[in-house]
């Protein structure tokens, strides 16, 4: 037995083995009396007085009336602002940042000066490794699709649907730690503590499904990457909007199931009579989004016993399908499991699903060499193959499907204590992510960094113009989606000068 508290109310809580969380019962305290109220609040006849006599004066500050209509919220389909082109959001999060100059972004004057001194300024995020040596790309790039896109040897899948991607080549956040820039990628600030994007979707526009989570977040068996959960909160969004994280390996979703011999008629009887309590406590407390929020995630979790076993199950799919996506190979059948799992997902109405790499994957100080083509194999498949699968199925025009991390690489060495052990230190003032379908452009780059890779020089999209445009395929107006917090309109971008970038989009 445990207690929680919602506006003063004290609620007994039983562990609910059925659905692996917690179901409510109510008791509640007695409330403070009025005296007691005017006793601590210090409002008696003085202060009336005063408020009176400031009024008459017109001394009295006019402030805003409160909102004091209770709040209620639910993941129903909504309604955009405008016509949609997107209705779901596939993010590949690579977190710890890949190499552009290595991968997307090749610089023909890093092999005139490799092993020089860089001519110019750079802005070391570790000095203490710092060398000013440049570091040619040690891969070869060549031309591919019809767009003719350029695209390293370490990704020969990737290389492959460059005709059905937009490249975004002059990214830029500006802050060169990890956490700070995954802030601002996920929730349009350098900050914590603020919902994320998928949370600001499925807020927004609710789900399509009502057996299944509006918003999935698929964790790497490696490790959580950096910021851990923060990475899908919903910060002071109601908690409805969070995301449910799913586990790498099985059981992905756990305590789903019952004791064996409590199954059946037992389990809907029990789930009933908590249902009941949990709505003649609701009605006594309207607006209790907290409370809402817990029983809204009591009811989907029984749920998704039948549901999600059912989209994460990938036994009936295709000898083919599972060759796409690598799943017949040890290297990448991870990874492509869960691009697989994510198109079951979307296809089942799920609003928005990201997969995290492990912790600093991508992070390359030292051993770039090794390192990088590993992070490459890893995924070059998988994420390939989701592209050719939603495509072949008819999704990906309505599906947004992003590849990216929160940071790029430096062009000078990071470590030199040897050809082996060299690497490249942060760069957030010029990388490259690519994406695709929902309303982008296809076999299209957008976007150029400086003669090195340093800095974005041209057509650069900083992440709060990414996420306006991402908010207007999806039918939203990223100034008109907001949320009231302390009498204060928050939005995803917050004041920030953002635009639509409109050139990457299709007419």
């Amino acid at each position: 037995m445990q207690t929680h508290s919602f506006a003063g109310k004290t609620l007994k809580v039983l562990f609910d083995w059925s659905v692996g969380s917690q179901a409510l019962t109510m008791n509640s305290t007695a409330c403070n009396s009025r005296r007691h109220f005017f006793a601590q609040s210090g409002f008696g006849l003085g202060s009336v007085a005063l408020a009176w006599l400031l009024k008459q004066d017109n001394l009295l500050a006019n402030a805003p009336r409160p909102d004091l209509d209770p709040k209620s919220f639910d993941l129903l389909p909504k309604r955009p602002h405008f016509q949609p082109r997107a209705k779901a959001m596939i993010s590949m999060f690579m977190q710890g940042g890949p190499s552009h100059m290595d991968l997307f972004d090749p610089k023909p004057a890093l092999d005139k000066y490799d092993g020089q001194k860089f001519p110019g300024e750079i802005k070391y995020d570790n000095a203490a490794q710092a060398s000013p040596k440049v570091l040619a790309s040690p891969w070869k790039f060549q031309k591919h699709g019809q767009c003719g896109m350029d695209v390293s040897e370490l990704l020969p899948h990737f290389a492959g649907i460059v005709d059905d991607v937009c490249l975004l080549r002059g990214m830029h956040t500006g802050v060169n730690n990890h956490g700070q820039s995954i802030y601002a990628l996920q929730n349009g600030r350098v900050l914590g503590g603020r919902p994320t994007l998928g949370s600001w979707l499925t807020y927004a526009l609710g789900s399509e499904t009502s057996n299944l989570p509006a918003f999935v977040a698929l964790t790497d068996p490696r490790g959580l990457p950096v910021l851990g959960v923060a990475n899908w909160e919903n910060g002071w969004l109601p908690s409805l909007f969070q995301g449910t994280a799913v586990r790498s390996k099985e059981p992905r979703i756990p305590n789903l199931d019952p004791p064996p011999h409590l199954r059946g008629t037992a389990q809907e009887n029990y789930l009933s009579f908590l249902e009941k309590l949990n709505r003649d406590h609701l009605r006594e407390h309207p607006g209790e989004t907290d409370l809402e929020a817990r029983i809204a995630s009591y009811e989907l979790a029984a749920k998704m016993q039948t549901a999600a076993k059912e989209a994460m199950d990938i036994t009936g799919e295709s000898a083919a399908t599972k060759r796409l996506y690598g799943i017949d190979e040890p290297v990448t059948a991870e990874f492509g499991t869960r691009c697989l799992i994510a198109r079951r997902l979307v296809e089942r109405g799920v609003r928005f699903v990201q997969l995290y790499t492990g912790n600093q994957t991508w992070d390359h100080h030292g051993s770039i060499r090794t390192g990088l083509p590993a992070a490459c194999k890893y995924i070059d498949k998988g994420s390939a193959g989701l592209i050719t699968d939603l495509k072949a199925r008819g999704l990906l025009d309505s599906t947004v499907v992003h590849w990216g991390g929160e940071m790029g690489r430096l062009p000078v060495i990071q470590n030199d204590t040897g050809p082996t052990k060299v690497g490249r230190d942060h760069n957030t003032y010029g990388f490259s992510m690519w994406v695709a379908g929902g309303g982008f452009k296809n076999g299209f780059t957008y976007g150029e960094t400086d003669e090195f890779g340093h800095h974005a020089v041209k057509d650069i999209v900083h992440h709060f113009d990414y996420h306006a445009t991402l908010l207007h395929l999806f039918g939203l107006d990223y100034q008109k989606l907001t949320f009231k917090r302390n009498g204060t309109e928050m939005s995803l971008v917050d004041g920030q000068s953002a635009r639509l970038v409109g050139e990457i989009l299709r007419g």
